[in-house]
């Protein structure tokens, strides 16, 4: 890989054997780093250091001349602590929050030079499902329930035990090669393949939260009677969350999983709930996607007064809810989901590809909505949050050129467009905001001291147009990896220090 010098004739090269590093050791890495921060704004290093310590955790991270003067430091120049606001090249100067006086890693940690790459923070999805992974690109511009009857629910039908053995390991590898370290992830409605899908995640060494499918209407399990599913469901999920909430230190966790209001009793998403508050693992769901599936929820539930009454009604909403997609919400909604503190995920790839509508996510974020990004993998066609930060760019500037229009005459003043995310905003939504929404933003979400050493290494190279021609700045790089993503440019992918199967492989 290209070193100082820029030498391109290893371009190819996975990340090298000294920075697969697993737990138990430390290392440092020397590259660019590009990281929101906890506090506010964003910073970046054009010549950088991540120290990770033995436990695989962040240790310290800064500008290389600023590591000359600690003990073991890489880079040689200055013999600063690594103050916030000392060196140049960093935007937003959130300051001390990435930058440490601890210890760090010790003076014999192996140093990898990882320049020209640049490291980011791991993508968080907040929306996959794991069976469908094989029908991505499939069944373009039907609408949602069509699209489930036709590709969804066949194909889940038939991901038994071994189905899952087969395609989870190839699933959590494809995952890290996409720059996700953190996905959160329907299986099926069967216990046996849900509990495979965890037994890959935990051997493959992804970040995950994994819940099995739950439906009383429309179940596509035919080895149970009707009026037994209520009962099995629930008391599978509780096996489930049981065994695998919070296996290994937390990097796995349970999250009940309730389909849809049009495949859920009430009595199924209320009992999900409880078990789900019980346990204090996550809740999720999907919302508001569709305008038929918003006709035929309203058929389904008189008495509810709009379609998140229903989760309401069950107890549903709350710090640990993920609802997928909420598009079509009216203001009553809007005002409720922000004050329940419930979390949106927002999958415009897939609200693009089945053409389910266009999320008005300005309006969301000013009414204090917490919101992150999921895949949404099938109906999302990819796998990478770098094209959903695309699809969702996208979708907004959609949304603003049709809200513009000439002034009326007689004046001068045209109204105030939907106010543009820029590319450092997406690559926040894409990692801390995700982090947020599962209550790890102290754990993950940002290259900071004391987090875990949770990272991609991304070559920028491959997203320039013509050799030579790559952006330099924060914003443009940012922009160059969300407009032009290349599905080769990850290289290497970080949990916990331990370098995950999948990118350069």
């Amino acid at each position: 890989m290209r070193g100082p010098r820029g030498d391109l004739s290893q371009r190819d090269a996975p990340v090298p054997a000294s920075a697969s590093t697993r737990t138990g050791s430390a290392f440092r890495l020397r590259a660019s780093f590009l990281t929101p921060l906890a506090r506010g704004g964003t910073r970046y290093e054009p010549d950088g250091i991540v120290e990770i310590d033995a436990s695989g955790c962040i240790a310290w991270v800064g500008a290389a001349g600023e590591a000359g003067g600690r003990q073991g430091g890489a880079g040689g120049a200055g013999g600063r602590q690594g103050g916030a606001g000392e060196a140049g090249g960093r935007q937003g100067g959130a300051g001390e929050a990435a930058t440490s006086s601890g210890p760090g890693a010790p003076a014999d940690a192996p140093v990898v030079d990882l320049r020209p790459m640049l490291l980011l923070p791991g993508m968080v999805d907040l929306h996959a499902h794991l069976p469908q992974i094989p029908n991505a690109g499939l069944g373009a511009g039907l609408e949602l329930l069509t699209w489930l009857d036709r590709y969804i629910f066949p194909m889940e039908r038939g991901f038994d035990e071994a189905h899952a053995e087969r395609l989870a390991p190839a699933a959590f590898r494809a995952f890290a090669a996409a720059g996700t370290t953190t996905a959160v992830i329907y299986a099926a409605v069967y216990e046996p393949s849900t509990e495979a899908t965890f037994r890959a995640a935990e051997a493959h060494g992804l970040r995950a939260v994994i819940g099995k499918v739950m439906m009383d209407r429309l179940s596509y399990d035919d080895r149970l009677a009707p009026a037994d599913v209520l009962e099995t469901s629930l008391r599978q999920s509780a096996d489930l969350c049981s065994r695998w909430h919070g296996r290994d230190d937390g990097r796995l966790r349970y999250a009940f999983t309730p389909r849809f209001a049009v495949s859920c009793s009430a009595d199924m998403l209320r009992e999900s709930a409880r078990l789900a508050a019980e346990t204090d693992a996550y809740w999720q769901t999907h919302l508001a996607e569709d305008r038929g599936e918003l006709a035929e929820v309203a058929r389904l539930f008189p008495e509810a007064t709009d379609y998140l009454d229903i989760y309401d009604r069950a107890g549903g909403l709350g710090a640990r809810t993920i609802l997928a997609h909420a598009i079509h919400l009216s203001e009553r909604e809007v005002a409720r989901l922000a004050e329940s503190g419930a979390h949106v995920a927002h999958c415009p790839g897939s609200n693009l590809f089945l053409a389910s509508g266009a999320m008005p996510l300005a309006r969301y974020r000013d009414a204090g909505i917490s919101v992150g990004l999921g895949s949404d993998v099938a109906a999302g066609p990819e796998l990478s949050i770098f094209a959903a930060m695309r699809a969702g760019a996208f979708t907004q500037s959609s949304l603003r050129a049709l809200e513009a229009r000439p002034p009326d005459r007689g004046t001068t003043d045209a109204p105030i467009p939907t106010q543009m995310l820029t590319p450092l905003d997406w690559l926040r939504l894409g990692t801390l905001e995700g982090a947020r929404a599962l209550g790890i933003d102290d754990v993950t979400g940002s290259l900071e001291v004391g987090k875990e050493a949770d990272f991609i290494a991304i070559d920028v190279a491959r997203t320039a147009p013509l050799p030579g021609v790559e952006a330099a700045e924060p914003d443009d790089l940012m922009s160059r990896l969300i407009f032009r993503p290349h599905p080769d440019m990850v290289r290497g992918a970080w949990v916990r220090g331990r370098l995950l199967e999948g990118p350069g492989v």
